[in-house]
């Protein structure tokens, strides 16, 4: 079964297995002790932290490993405001930065802190200068991830890093997408990565501050890891994790190429094997592995499970499948559709043949998914027959989709099945009820070059309790 989720978690690397498996029987006991065993255990430690620090360009003493990636975002984050409180209580980031990210910019806020969110452009990405006018006196600690979970976009790390240095203002990187992949970027005052993204085991993250970066644990305080992260350290992880970013580190400039050229492959001819697909994302300052598309009239949900029916493991980059009412936070900063979304991530082993398997397999799961969810009609209604006001100005032609009560991505399905009933200059109001819809109609309005006019109360147009998303036919 192709394995297309690297992003999520990579496989085991092999000299990872086996360090783990020795590190077990060598590094058990506790570093913190002096007796000869627990002596042997401090050395392996020592030496995974400096070969984890070697590989991230920072000093031993500036890396502690933490639970996960995502304890490391949280203990950054609020390690760094806590030490920088004399000099201010904002925060700035990204909006498509990790959720831990964002929880922990909740939580600060939720303390009396502040927030600023820097948008990002259609393909992921920050404006430098943007980020730098965000960067108000007060600002304590900007984070800007180094590359996209979702998207792959590369973000421009160095340049920010350069305002944030001007402004006297610590940079937190989110690493954990691109450490195996790229030196990383420089200018960082803490940097955060994951193991378990490079082949490394679960269960073991990165938290590196470098020296003078002001910092305060937000927990109780513990005599381990320099105060920063409490808790006996995973001695046999750490060791595992170094070994593999090692390995990892000496085959990227190699796997690095070989997986462009099969993510440009699946960029091109994604879009002529499958109707209404868009591909997501910066094509070029991206990861190498990384690609996400959406697919119109597609439950995102159901086309996962009908890719792992028929042998493939994907992810989805959107939450808006039936079993959630909220559409993922990155591609509603992109201002891209939300609905049928699927992330690919190749694995270090993957083949040309499995990208071959996967252009066979697609185009038949996606018409699957769209025959299963081909609705039975929402009963256009003529806006004088459903009783609305007339439109200040007049709009003449106005066609009542009413979907209030069905979910992502039924709205647009039967905005694109009726649209052609109303003439050039028409107006479409679709009822929903369902958040994604205020990103998706606008979205489908920009794939197809028609005039999205905004939203009103539902009840203007039939039914109260949702909103009347309002689309104008251009041609």
């Amino acid at each position: 079964m192709p394995y297309f989720d690297a992003a999520s978690t990579a496989p085991l690397h092999p000299l990872a297995r086996q360090a783990l498996l020795s590190a077990l029987d060598e590094g058990w006991a506790d570093p913190a002790r002096l007796y000869r065993d627990a002596r042997r255990a401090r050395m392996l430690l020592d030496a995974a932290r400096e070969t984890v620090a070697a590989e991230l360009g920072a000093r031993p003493d500036e890396v502690v490993f933490t639970a996960s990636g995502t304890q490391a975002n949280q203990l950054g984050v609020l390690g760094a405001l806590a030490g920088n409180h004399r000099k201010g209580r904002r925060f700035v980031h990204s909006a498509v930065e990790h959720s831990s990210v964002l929880h922990a910019a909740e939580q600060h806020e939720a303390s009396g802190g502040s927030a600023g969110t820097v948008p990002v452009d259609g393909l992921g990405r920050v404006d430098p200068e943007r980020f730098a006018r965000e960067l108000l006196p007060g600002t304590a600690l900007a984070a800007l991830q180094s590359a996209n979970h979702e998207v792959g976009t590369l973000q421009p790390v160095a340049e920010v890093a350069e305002r944030c240095a001007a402004a006297g203002v610590p940079l937190l990187v989110d690493a954990a997408q691109s450490a195996a992949r790229f030196a990383p970027p420089p200018g960082w005052s803490l940097l955060t990565a994951s193991a378990h993204k490079w082949g490394g085991p679960a269960g073991v993250g990165v938290l590196a501050v470098r020296k003078g970066v002001r910092y305060r644990s937000p927990l109780p305080a513990d005599d381990r890891e320099s105060g920063r992260v409490p808790g006996f350290v995973n001695v046999p992880g750490a060791i595992a994790a170094a070994v593999s970013l090692r390995a990892v580190r000496a085959e990227a400039e190699r796997l690095n190429a070989e997986q462009h050229a099969r993510i440009d492959r699946l960029r091109a001819e994604l879009p002529a094997l499958v109707p209404d697909l868009a591909v997501l994302g910066d094509p070029l300052r991206r990861l190498p592995q990384l690609l996400t598309f959406s697919c119109l009239y597609v439950d995102g949900e159901a086309l996962l499970g009908e890719l792992d029916r028929a042998g493939f493991a994907v992810s989805s980059g959107s939450s808006c499948t039936s079993s959630t009412l909220t559409p993922s936070h990155v591609l509603a900063a992109m201002g891209v559709l939300t609905e049928g979304n699927v992330r690919v991530s190749l694995p270090d082993d993957c083949t040309d043949a499995d990208v071959e398997l996967f252009l066979r397999v697609l185009p038949e799961a996606v018409a699957a998914v769209r025959a299963q969810l081909e609705p039975p009609g929402a009963a256009p209604t003529p806006a004088a027959e459903a009783g609305a006001p007339v439109l200040d100005p007049p709009v003449l032609d106005t066609l009542v989709l009413d979907t209030l009560g069905r979910r992502c991505p039924i709205p647009v399905i039967e905005l694109a099945k009726h649209f052609a009933e109303v003439p050039v200059g028409g107006l479409v109001a679709v009822l929903s009820d369902d958040e994604a819809a205020r990103l998706d109609i606008p979205a489908w309005c920009g794939m197809r070059g028609q005039e999205y006019r905004g939203e009103q109360p539902s009840g203007r147009y039939g039914p109260d309790g949702g909103t009347a998303y309002l689309v104008r036919r251009v041609s």
